[in-house]
Parts: structure tokens; sequence; C-alpha cells
């Protein structure tokens, strides 16, 4: 299983004078994160897209560039690229070129985006929400899938035989699908053999087999095999060296956070009751201790069987410091546990111990 890193890159407080943090600081904050979690180990770092005063990062080929600058090995991905206010052209193009200067290691994961800020910013209209990803989907892959392309569609000029460049270092640049609760999308996505990154962030994540079970029955209904494409679960949390200092880490960010979207979408205030729940075995957070982080992504494995596990440590206005501690901890605690333990499940029958 690989694991890794997904960021938002939030805004957050300035320890020293509670005011907000300058974006400069947050984007250096950022690149010492993702150096880390090379260096300890992890697989992937994803970097997503918001156009918020609330988050930084509005271009996430720009940002994961500059990582790759930084790095050497671990794979770059958006999470998500919002392609439904996006030009496919152009989201090619950065991607491409991302894994030009990253020596291969560049992904995108496409999404329709769970804000709704780029829509009028770049003058969409929010009623054509599903038909915009889909006919954007469809002119990313033939560009990603042929050299020149013809096409003719209804949100953007049509192309003919047109050349796009420049072409990645991969053969087939990855393109994954994220969701966070529609069976349609889950659908879509495998019957254009596509993989999933499935975003589970509230609940009990036992609620999400049927979506794993509906993607891999497409699968197969499409001729291929159930487990064919990789398999992402990514969800919010944080690592500390108990479980109470994790909880006590997570929970000043997390209710400033989820508060916030909550008051903008009708929801409930976050309760500590219900931050608390969700941190247990079943629920959606992986809030605690190595070993209990470990148990929770070997558990989820149990019913998911997915190939990628994804944390997102930044959720709000948390410490810089902790989210470093945290990355270290994932890497020579928690990611040891878990190998190990996938790698005995795998062993053949007889095999030395």
């Amino acid at each position: 299983m690989e694991l890794g890193l997904y960021t938002f890159v939030p805004s957050a407080v300035d320890p020293a004078t509670g005011g907000m943090l300058d974006a400069d600081r947050r984007m250096a904050e950022l690149l010492e994160q993702a150096q880390l979690a090379e260096q300890v180990g992890l697989d992937v770092f994803g970097v997503g897209e918001h156009h918020r005063p609330d988050f930084v990062v509005s271009t996430p080929a720009v940002v994961l560039a500059a990582i790759a600058a930084k790095t050497s090995r671990i794979r770059l991905t958006s999470t998500v690229t919002v392609l439904s206010s996006d030009d496919p052209v152009r989201v090619f193009q950065e991607f491409a070129t991302l894994d030009l200067i990253s020596g291969g290691r560049a992904e995108i994961t496409a999404g329709r985006g769970s804000f709704i800020e780029s829509f009028p910013l770049f003058g969409y209209n929010l009623d054509d929400y599903d038909d915009l990803f889909s006919e954007k989907l469809q002119l990313l892959l033939a560009i990603r899938d042929n050299d020149r392309v013809t096409w003719r569609g209804k949100f953007r000029a049509p192309l003919h035989e047109q050349a796009i460049w420049p072409r990645p270092l991969q053969q087939s640049l990855p393109v994954w699908i994220a969701v966070g609760g529609t069976p349609q999308s889950v659908v879509r996505a495998a019957a254009l053999g596509l993989p999933l990154a499935i975003a589970i962030i509230g609940g009990q994540w036992a609620q999400f087999g049927p979506f794993v079970k509906i993607y891999r029955d497409t699968l197969v209904r499409t001729g291929r095999a159930a487990d064919a494409l990789p398999l992402s679960i990514n969800s919010h949390g944080i690592i500390g060296e108990t479980s109470s200092a994790a909880l006590e880490a997570y929970w000043p960010q997390y209710a400033t956070m989820m508060g916030r979207i909550g008051r903008e979408r009708g929801w409930p205030p976050p309760t500590r009751a219900k931050f608390d729940a969700e941190c247990t075995l079943p629920g959606a957070l992986f809030v605690g201790d190595p070993e209990q982080v470990a148990e929770k992504i070997l558990a989820q494995h149990q019913l998911f069987g997915h190939s990628r596990f994804l944390l997102q440590m930044s959720l709000g206005p948390g410490s810089h410091d902790a989210v470093m501690r945290s990355i270290e901890l994932f890497g020579t605690k928690v990611a040891p546990i878990v190998r190990r333990e996938l790698a005995s499940q795998h062993a053949p029958v007889g095999a030395a111990s």
C-alpha cells in the first residue's frame, strides 16, 4: 500500500502574534512538509485547489512543481483539480510539464469540487455542474491518449487535429477520479477505467463499503478484473506521541474549519463529543498515537482492500511543528507497522517470518 499526505494549505494563525500567517510563509511550510514526507519514506504528496481566502493554493501544478524541485522520489498529485471550471488543455499541459520537471512523478486527481467559488470566477453556471465535469473529463482523456485531438463539445471551442504539447515523460499520465459520496461518479470512474480516490471525512468509514463494491462490480461488468485499478482512501487526521496529544492538537483546527464550513452550508456546529466519536476505530478521523492510526488503516484495508491511503493533517489553523512531528511519526512509526502487517498477510505459505 502507498502511504502519503495531502493538503489544501489552509491559512493559519501565527502563534506569536495571533494574526494570520502570510501566504509566503505558509508556502515555505508546505515545502518543508513535502520534503520531510519524502525523507521519512512516504510515497505520495498531494496538493488541492480552492479559490477562497481561507486557503492558499489555487494552482496545484505550480506548487507541485516547486515541491518537485526539492524532492526526487515521492509521487506528486493534485487532490483535487477542479476540472469542471478549468480548461482540460491547460490542465494537461501543466501536469505534463510537472511530469517532465519531476522525472515522471506527476498525477492528476480530477474532481467536481466541494466548493463553488471557481464556477462564477471562470464564468460557468452551477446548473451545468455535472455536464461540465463529464465533458471536460472526456476531453482530458482524449488529450492524454492522443498526440492530436479532434473534438467538439458544448463548453469549449472545438479542436481539429490539434497537437497538445508538451507530452509527459510517463507514457500515460495517471488520471484519478475523486469522489465524496456520489454513486454515479464511482460508476463513471470504473466505466472509464480510471483509478478512484474516495474522500472519507465524516461519519463511519464502513458506510463507504458499498461504493467500493459498486466500483469493483462495474470494473468486472466492463471487462476488467475487480482489482485491476488502484483505489485510494483519503481522510483527515493527525498523529501524536499519545492519543491525548493528538486529540488536543487537532480539535481546535477541526472545530474552526468545520464550524466555518458548517455556517456556510447550514450544518450544526461541531461538538467535542462528536469529534471524539469520529476519532474512535469506526470513525472517519485518523487522530491518535501511531499504533491507533496504523490499526485504523489496517482495519479499513480489511474492508476496502485499497492500494493507497492519504492523510490530510493541515485542516485548519494548526501548528506547523505539530504537523511536522505528525509526518515524522507517520513515516517512521505508522508506515512500518502497516507495511509489515500487509507483507505478512501476502507472504507465501511456509515462508520464513
